[in-house]
């Protein structure tokens, strides 16, 4: 016997429509890449995406046809995502900090049908021209007076949706049809892609809405820093026009002044990227003395917050910071960081220690740890183990079945990472499998000693990595960024960090080095870090 209720498709296109429908006026403000500030509606976006999807069926894009943007976060960009998914089309999100081989590589892997790029990125295009194909039209997402000169045969994006009709009826497809497409970052093999369903692109925006998630609202004001080819900016861009939020997109400009003004300007509320990029609006804001009257919140995510960051975003400029966790594989978000019942009665040290975790899991999200025997591991906490998670959105398999079978019989999938969780359900990374420093068959956090080293005043960021050693195997090598100007010594480092880890865990070389090496999606790179150190690359050692 069936249910008596209607079977409503959940496509991506939903979304787009309920915003236009129930907020239609609600403002969406970029900073364009060509310079000036830009501002439209959810209305027009709606609008333009339609004709998108209408030029894409005139140039023969079918179902199913994967479509490469390679952009910052615009306006532009999110009217092409609504327009690719209306289509029945995949909209393939193509990261640019990656190497031009790995770039190379994923457009002929997805089998891209047409390339649509932002002005900045047509001098990459123009260098893999004859690698990435010929024949693969490439749009330009511009208007004729910006349009580049380039040997290539480009497009204009807003001559071709001019020449559309208004009102084109979206494709119906299943909504377990394929519409987004993103590749993992590569740093341990070749990228692999994670195919989105609209089902589970519009399940993942509904759970990460909840009021204990992201919980934004109509009256919202969203700064989505994190890049739109990082997993659909962690679902922001179905999640803020779900809940008819304005949204704020910082296009390529993510220095700490340029994300400050657009904070103070269009009265930003709520703001979420990769800790890296908090390190130049946090010196930023202390250079203008600056105190937001609408901020209220930052997401981090990507990597683990330091302390230090959290405190100064907390102390200095009043702002609430919330852990999230996730990765591509989970459409992004897996666990949040707000606080639970009973929380409020715990001292100032226990919050700050639940805070410094990722979060709890949201519904939607199952998680288990396990043990090197495969034995699920008690919530207490302190046992460590592969954490593994299940989902409605949730990868099943890679793009084109890469890597096999990726699930056990259970349908777990195993994210990579050691972690604990705790009674209140908040998981905390203690590292990832291949970054962990073992060291005596005892196990060293990369992340915790990585994150206490960067606590001292004097020190913008560090990585820790594991260095061959004839008696342990392994032992702890830091290498640090100091701040401006400071004359800080390896031992000193030591003795900051002595009374806060165990003996054990003291490195055994320091390095300071000028800048430290990042992923394409921001995280701390321990893969080149380690053949940097292999090949004499890193630095000598520190001494006092």
């Amino acid at each position: 016997m069936l249910g008596g209720m209607q079977d409503w498709p959940l496509r991506v296109s939903t979304i787009i429509d309920h915003a236009a429908t129930a907020y239609g006026r609600q403002e969406v403000v970029t900073r364009t890449v060509e310079g000036p500030i830009h501002r439209t509606d959810y209305a027009t976006i709606a609008g333009r995406a339609r004709r998108v999807s209408a030029a894409l069926q005139r140039m023969g894009v079918g179902i199913g046809d994967r479509i490469a943007t390679l952009a910052w976060n615009t306006y532009r960009h999110i009217e092409l995502w609504y327009g690719i998914a209306g289509a029945g089309a995949v909209y393939h999100t193509v990261n640019p900090r990656l190497s031009e081989d790995q770039i190379a590589w994923i457009v002929n892997d997805a089998e891209d049908r047409m390339i649509f790029t932002d002005l900045c990125f047509v001098p990459l295009l123009e260098k893999l021209h004859d690698r990435v194909g010929g024949d693969r039209p490439v749009v330009v997402l511009t208007d004729r007076a910006n349009m580049p000169d380039s040997p290539l045969d480009l497009l204009c994006y807003e001559e071709l949706i001019a020449a559309e009709e208004p009102g084109f009826a979206w494709i119906e497809v299943p909504e377990t049809a394929p519409v987004g497409l993103c590749y993992t970052s590569g740093t341990t093999g070749a990228p692999k892609g994670v195919l989105y369903t609209h089902r589970s692109n519009v399940l993942h925006s509904l759970t990460t809405s909840a009021a204990d998630v992201l919980g934004f609202r109509s009256r919202s004001v969203i700064m989505p820093v994190v890049p739109m080819f990082h997993a659909n900016a962690w679902a922001i861009a179905f999640s803020a026009p779900m809940a008819g939020a304005k949204l704020v997109m910082p296009g390529q400009r993510l220095d700490g002044p340029s994300l400050c003004d657009l904070i103070e300007q269009e009265g930003v509320t709520c703001t979420a990227g990769v800790p890296t990029v908090w390190i130049g609006l946090i010196d930023e804001m202390r250079r203008r003395a600056f105190r937001s009257e609408t901020l209220e919140r930052i997401i981090v995510g990507g990597s683990a917050c330091p302390e230090w960051m959290m405190e100064s975003l907390e102390r200095e400029f009043g702002l609430d910071v919330v852990h999230a966790w996730g990765m591509t594989e989970m459409s992004p978000v897996g666990s949040f960081g707000l606080h639970k019942p009973g929380m409020a009665a715990l001292d100032a040290a226990a919050r700050r220690k639940l805070q410094l975790k990722q979060g709890a899991a949201f519904y939607g999200v199952e998680m288990r740890i396990l043990d090197p025997e495969g034995r699920e591991l008690p919530w207490d906490g302190v046992s460590a183990g592969r954490l593994q998670v299940r989902g409605c959105s949730v990868v099943r398999e890679y793009f084109k079945g890469a890597g096999g079978d990726i699930l056990d019989a259970e349908g777990w999938f195993d994210t990579g990472d050691l972690a604990t969780i705790d009674d209140y359900g908040y998981m905390q990374v203690t590292d990832r499998t291949k970054d962990v420093i073992k060291s005596g068959g005892e196990w060293i956090s990369s992340v915790d000693l990585e994150n206490q080293a960067s606590g001292h005043e004097e020190v913008v960021e560090a990585a820790a990595i594991g260095i061959p050693d004839d008696k342990w195997g392994e032992r702890p090598l830091v290498a640090a960024i100091r701040t401006p100007g400071s004359d800080l010594c390896a031992e000193r480092l030591r003795d900051w960090l002595r009374p806060r880890i165990a003996r054990w865990w003291l490195p055994e070389q320091i390095i300071f080095v000028d800048s430290l090496p990042h992923t394409a999606t921001g995280k701390l790179d321990k893969v080149t870090l380690r053949r940097m150190h292999a090949e004499g690359r890193l630095g000598t050692p520190a001494r006092s």
